[in-house]
């Protein structure tokens, strides 16, 4: 089983979400291999513990009362990164911006979008996460994953069936356990040139100065999510320590000790809003982990 390192109770969320929010999770578990994550799954399976898993929590709003049974975390611990000729293979806790780094780092491009994406492998897998025109779809190759069986399968890239901010990975229930990249071999320079150039893009349009969830809502059809909320008059709306980010309206912040309830109010009234005023359905790109009104 786990050592005792890797076991937490009562282990407050906040710790460990970007958006510095969460109650407590009753059990916070760290693996660090694919043995002790399928070890501990059947565990949990067998005494009906509920199962959360979670990378970064770059797009995660966890309710204020916590997260009933336990979360497996696969992050720091299960983070390795391989490169071979123009292969990079990460495990599902590696984050995006090392990969694109160790990615420079080996003259091999493709991946300088990730650079500033706040999360972990897994998690933008899971979600085709994308930026600047690219997005995990393009330069995936092939996905190591878990089945709800507890049986490891390979999924090429076709089995993947990614869409917009969408694979086959939910719709499965499966746990993506690492991915592979097919480069190409690039000036180093050029790369980094890039990267920088997209971070400085990120820096001056984007309130990366305050915690949040990236992104808060999809792109609707036809439309962006940011300027429907810009047009809407809801720059600066505030509901507690929450706010609509005057900087980027995309992104709904916490300016200090806001709480799940007032991010998930502030949530609301934005749909509403725009609703009213566009009647467009904004639909929410983080995702609610815990007890929460319908969103």
């Amino acid at each position: 089983m786990l050592g005792e390192k890797q076991v937490l109770k009562k282990e407050p969320m906040s710790n460990h979400t970007t958006f510095r929010i969460g109650g407590e999770a009753e059990y916070f578990l760290m693996p660090s291999c694919e043995e002790e994550i399928i070890r501990v799954q059947n565990i949990l399976k067998k005494y009906s513990v509920p199962c959360f898993i979670m990378g970064n929590g770059s797009n995660l709003l966890v309710s204020d009362q916590g997260i009933e049974g336990a979360v497996l975390h696969l992050g720091e611990n299960f983070s390795s990164i391989l490169v071979d000729g123009a292969t990079i293979q990460a495990q599902a806790g590696a984050l995006l911006s090392k990969i694109a780094h160790v990615s420079a780092g080996h003259s091999l491009a493709g991946l300088e979008f990730i650079e500033g994406i706040p999360g972990s492998l897994g998690g933008a897998v899971t979600m085709n996460s994308g930026a600047y025109g690219g997005e995990m779809a393009q330069v995936i190759t092939k996905v190591c994953v878990l089945t709800p069986q507890g049986e490891r399968k390979i999924l090429t890239n076709k089995e993947m069936d990614f869409g917009y901010r969408h694979s086959v990975v939910a719709d499965q229930g499966l746990l993506v356990l690492s991915a592979e990249f097919g480069l190409k071999e690039g000036d180093k320079e050029e790369i980094l040139a890039l990267i920088k150039e997209l971070s400085r893009r990120r820096k001056e349009k984007q309130p990366l100065e305050f915690p949040s969830a990236g992104s808060t809502f999809k792109r609707p059809q036809g439309y962006f999510a940011g300027k429907l909320i810009m047009d809407s008059g809801l720059a600066g709306y505030q509901h507690g320590g929450a706010k609509v980010s005057e900087k980027h309206c995309g992104f709904v912040i916490n300016e200090g000790k806001a709480t799940a309830e007032d991010v998930a109010a502030v949530i609301k009234y934005i749909k509403e809003t725009v609703m009213e005023k566009f009647s467009v359905m904004l639909e929410p790109e983080i995702k609610f982990i815990g007890n929460f009104e319908e969103q």
